[in-house]
């Protein structure tokens, strides 16, 4: 069984599940800035003379920045946020010197520009009662705390945001009662449901496992490929072609794909500690497409590497086409930004869309991954060997590592190294397995998988 970490496993309590429910029904993350919130921010920000001001909520694993005024804030990880202070306080929270506080000290607290030295935050409360985000003041100067009545004045700017989330609660339902369902709707399994996997991540049943990139000439593990599965109290372990497509469906993809982030930067760092003289290797996480173009993504990726201290040159971040045709101006800018932070990019199912030679060449790749649609077929014929061929041609003009996926036989194996591909992951060498069966393979001399033969189903 793999273990998840205690820290978000203590927080999905039955309050924190009724508490993102009200985030849910509203369906208030995610979505763009609105007028009514910016209104806010800004009253708030000049009544109170402060150089910023923001409206955020909080889902299971991030602060999504609603609103603000002034200098912007990033989008951050929730675990140890000053998001998470107020809800442990259930009321104010105020920091007089950010640069001192051991809670903050040696983070940015994801500012864009300059560093802030004082913050106070108020709750902001559902109709219910529920803390579902915060209203944050901000200062670039130390100055004194608010007084009894400033902090009141306060919390009536948070009531403020908390009547038009009640606005936008009550104008979601009107529009679900008055939308027809679509036949695919109607006649969608009835499992899972979001529901069920909103409370599988509550309940931390969602686990990663790795498999192996491997050179071709040594067998050594060059990196490892973050996969997650269900593992389901009733059903046991589930593959994700079984509940992602949903996920992507139904928005749950974005904070699933946050824990999945999150847990592969806890990862690599616990093998970096746990492996002195070899550390880790590169972990690369599969990213889809909400999750790619979601505003914000470099800043919490980068969030993410300084919370758990992972050197960033030991995440890869695969995505396929698909995610870039949606609009390949801001898919640019997210790619410049994630390479800026020294993160791997990789293609990955080069071959199966329809442009992928354009992309290729526009966008800032690393890595190019081989299908294993094309990989499986080399040994049948000599049009999908010259694909193949083709394919690794075109990585060396571009100075791009190649991998080849979906490596099953040894002649595959004995091929793939003859047209000159380097690296390959497969069944040959190993299976996705648990994070403490890697710990063990990370401990073999040189990282190397010696038989990789007994892997063969």
């Amino acid at each position: 069984m793999f273990e998840t970490d205690s820290k978000t496993a203590e927080v999905f309590t039955p309050q924190e599940a009724s508490r993102l429910a009200v985030l849910y029904e509203a369906d208030i993350l995610d979505t763009p800035p609105e007028p009514a919130y910016d209104a806010i921010t800004q009253l708030a920000a000049e009544h109170f003379h402060v150089d910023s001001a923001v409206v955020a909520f909080a889902d299971e694993t991030r602060v999504w920045i609603k609103s603000s005024w002034g200098d912007s804030m990033r989008e951050l990880p929730r675990s140890d946020s000053l998001f998470d202070l107020v809800l442990a306080t259930s009321g104010p929270v105020t920091i007089p010197n950010l640069t001192q506080d051991p809670r903050f000290r040696g983070r940015r607290l994801c500012f864009r520009r300059d560093p802030m030295v004082f913050a106070v935050a108020v709750p902001i409360r559902s109709t219910d009662c529920h803390i579902v985000g915060i209203l944050s003041l901000f200062s670039k100067t130390s100055r004194d705390p608010l007084s009894p009545e400033e902090l009141q004045s306060l919390e009536r700017f948070a009531t403020m945001v908390t009547s038009q989330l009640e606005l936008r609660t009550l104008r979601r339902d009107r529009e679900r009662h008055t939308r027809r369902p679509s036949p695919r709707t109607a006649n969608r399994r009835a499992w899972p449901q979001s529901s069920d996997l909103r409370k599988a991540l509550e309940s931390g049943e969602f686990v990663m496992h790795y498999q192996p990139e491997v050179d071709l000439s040594t067998r050594r593990i060059v990196a490892l490929e973050a996969l997650i599965r269900w593992n389901h109290p009733q059903r046991g372990l589930i593959p994700p072609s079984e509940f992602i497509p949903f996920a992507e469906e139904c928005g749950m993809i974005l904070p699933i794909g946050d824990w999945g982030l999150a847990e592969a930067c806890r990862q690599i760092q616990s093998w970096t500690q746990e492996n002195p003289r070899y550390g880790s290797p590169r972990v690369c996480v599969n990213l889809s497409a909400r999750q790619f173009l979601r505003e914000g993504l470099a800043d919490h990726v980068e969030s993410l590497l300084e919370q758990s201290g992972t050197n960033s040159r030991l995440l890869g971040l695969e995505m396929t086409e698909s995610s870039l045709i949606p609009n390949r101006t801001v898919a640019m800018e997210v790619m410049e930004s994630l390479r800026s932070l020294g993160i791997s990019l990789s293609m990955d199912d080069f071959g199966t869309g329809y442009s992928s030679l354009s992309y290729l060449h526009s966008f800032p790749f690393n890595v190019l991954k081989i299908d294993r649609s094309f990989v499986g077929r080399i040994t049948e014929g000599a049009q999908p060997l010259q694909i193949v061929k083709t394919i690794i041609e075109l990585a060396r003009v571009f100075d791009l590592d190649v991998v080849a996926e979906g490596i099953e036989t040894q002649d595959q194996h004995n091929l793939l190294r003859q047209m000159g591909c380097r690296f390959g992951q497969g069944f040959l060498f190993a299976r996705p397995m648990a994070a403490e069966d890697i710990s063990a393979l990370l401990r073999l001399p040189g990282q190397v998988l010696l038989n990789p033969e007994l892997a063969v189903a």
